[in-house]
């Protein structure tokens, strides 16, 4: 499982600056469990954006939004709405809004921040990964994840060492992630994205918060405090 949270509405909006119209995907999976992208969350976030004078052409919840054929497969069934749309916004792990954004020519925004627990948790077929980093800089880098997709974790555009949209590290394998990023921020006609400045990172973000660190035996040590006589 993936822990998630909701970024600030104001970020949320400035992401959706220029933008009408807007298609809304949730997550039944880990954000339905962390309740940042369940139904009653789409559903309050539909509220919130349209009392912003935002259009919502549609919303759809997927069974697991890191599934790339699932995505696709329910995309499908709301294809007009989505093609009416400027944008999807994503709320679910940024696992989900890089399986989307995988699927679809469209931008796709993140609403979501994951939350670390410490290392990798849960399995997923596709190529997607995600840091945990606790901060989605995906709006920036067209829902391509520059700490993942990059073999040095750069936030701000590839290194000396890429040479024909290959990575350094594994050219005859690997493709280099800001390559990739490039492309598909030219296909989206986003290219001015590359000028923005991503922050550096946060490193007390991409910890486990306090109320997440556990040990094997943190249920049993919970349980005994709750007996244990005063």
């Amino acid at each position: 499982m993936l822990v998630s949270e909701l970024k600030p509405f104001e970020d949320i909006l400035e992401y959706l600056d220029g933008e009408k119209n807007v298609f809304l995907v949730g997550c039944k999976g880990c954000a339905e469990a962390c309740q940042t992208g369940g139904e009653a969350q789409v559903l309050e976030m539909k509220q919130k954006l349209e009392e912003e004078e935002k259009a919502i052409t549609g919303y759809t919840i997927i069974d697991f939004a890191c599934e790339k054929a699932l995505v696709a497969s329910k995309l499908r069934g709301h294809w007009s709405e989505v093609m009416d749309a400027d944008s999807l916004l994503v709320m679910s792990c940024g696992i989900g809004v890089q399986a989307t954004s995988a699927v679809i020519d469209k931008v796709v925004h993140p609403a979501c921040n994951t939350i670390s627990l410490g290392g990798a948790v849960g399995t997923w077929p596709g190529s997607e990964r995600c840091r945990q980093c606790g901060d989605c800089v995906l709006d920036l880098t067209a829902g391509i994840c520059p700490l993942t997709a990059c073999t040095k974790g750069l936030l701000n555009g590839p290194c000396g060492g890429a040479k024909d949209g290959k990575c350094e590290f594994e050219p005859e394998v690997r493709d280099c992630g800001w390559h990739l990023i490039y492309e598909r921020l030219k296909k989206l006609g986003q290219l001015d994205k590359m000028r923005e400045i991503a922050p550096l990172k946060d490193r007390s973000k991409m910890q486990p918060p306090k109320h997440l660190r556990s040990t094997i035996m943190w249920a049993l040590e919970q349980e005994e405090r709750e007996v244990a006589p005063r």
